[in-house]
């Protein structure tokens, strides 16, 4: 009997590409609908796992953009300390599209938020866009004012020199102004200034929310920047804490995947030269097998993992052909006890959302 499903390819068929693949070998890419060239400058942002992409990209010599490097008399480990290098420039992570979207608005001054800045009782200053960004805050006003002038100055640098942006969305859910809504990467109170519920309210992103602000952001990209190329990624780490008291967390997760996962895809197709890589699709494929990419807290991607999804990315977008990445991954301090607080060593500094369960249980050796 002839039907629609005879002239499928291979990949169309679940017991041909994943039940007859080996758990490490599956490649849920199609055909990309562009190349990354060696000479192209890539910048990333995005959530935690976005920070993954980022240092193996550098690590695997791809052209990684970097707009704001570290001053020459701070150390490695201290640049390290104070977020140089984590992503292109130093914005920290920016977990969802309304987020990314105003920052490029307020690098270009036509979005100025009007809680733009909190003073803390001792003095410290934080940015309430970046609110870990320093260690220990900043010491005053005009530090605070130099330094942001930089960032921006910065963050316009990249737009307009990037050749590809990847871009990892991590939530739906997020904490914004009442006045203006200007949305803040922690709710207010967490890691500087003060929970005000006058003033402050939460929102979990729609669908439709979520594609009208990245159509939003990438036509504001276009407009600095037309040969930009945008590539799309939903990261698999799930919620730290969800703020819907109704919800558990674990529902709350699915549910704001599901929603980036959509907005991805609807994006992807609406715009030329943006591409969505299915780097979700691949960390979570390893639980139809007997393992998982995550470590023992359920949430951290293990490095085995960050090497399937890159050794795919480099495949599908430059063509090359990469056995094993797992050996250009940043070395991870000496002498964990466990996965776990390896990866958590690795990554605690540089996760806002961290922050929102300080007093997590210790890690449970796998």
């Amino acid at each position: 009997m002839n039907t629609p499903y005879k002239a499928l390819p291979d990949h169309a068929f679940w017991r041909r590409v994943v039940a007859a693949t080996p758990p490490d070998r599956i490649d849920p890419v199609g055909e990309a609908p562009f190349r990354i060239a060696s000479t192209d400058a890539v910048m990333t942002a995005g959530s935690c796992f976005a920070q993954y992409i980022g240092a193996t990209l550098k690590s695997m010599n791809f052209n990684y953009l970097v707009t704001e490097p570290p001053h020459s008399v701070l150390s490695p480990d201290l640049a390290k300390d104070f977020n140089y290098g984590t992503f292109t420039a130093r914005y920290g992570n920016v977990y969802t599209a309304r987020q990314l979207l105003q920052l490029i608005e307020r690098a270009y001054s036509r979005f100025t938020p009007q809680e733009d800045v909190w003073i803390e009782a001792d003095g410290r200053v934080v940015d309430p866009f970046r609110p870990q960004i320093q260690p220990g805050a900043f010491l005053s006003r005009r530090e605070f004012d130099i330094d942001r002038a930089r960032h921006f100055s910065a963050v316009r640098q990249a737009f307009e020199s990037l050749d590809v942006l990847v871009f990892t969305l991590g939530l739906t859910e997020a904490w914004v102004s009442k006045s203006d809504g200007a949305v803040f990467t922690l709710c207010p109170g967490v890691a500087g200034g003060a929970f005000d519920p006058s003033r402050h309210v939460f929102r979990n992103f729609t669908v439709t929310e979520v594609v009208e602000d990245m159509l939003a952001f990438i036509d504001a990209l276009k407009r600095v920047n037309e040969r930009a190329k945008v590539v799309l990624t939903v990261s698999p780490v799930p919620l730290m804490a969800t703020a819907r008291p109704e919800t558990h967390v674990l529902s709350a997760t699915t549910y704001s995947k599901a929603v980036l996962r959509v907005a991805a895809e609807t994006v992807s197709a609406a715009r030329p030269n943006v591409a969505y890589f299915p780097a979700y699709e691949i960390i979570m494929s390893r639980a139809y097998f007997d393992g998982s990419y995550f470590s023992a807290d359920r949430r951290n991607v293990v490095a085995k993992g960050v090497a399937h999804v890159m050794r795919v990315f480099a495949d599908c977008f430059a063509g090359a052909a990469i056995a094993d990445v797992r050996s250009s991954l940043p070395e991870q301090p000496a002498a964990p006890t466990t996965g776990l607080e390896a990866v958590e060593l690795l990554m605690s500094v540089h996760c806002d959302e961290a922050a929102l369960d300080p007093d997590r249980p210790a890690a449970v050796a796998t």
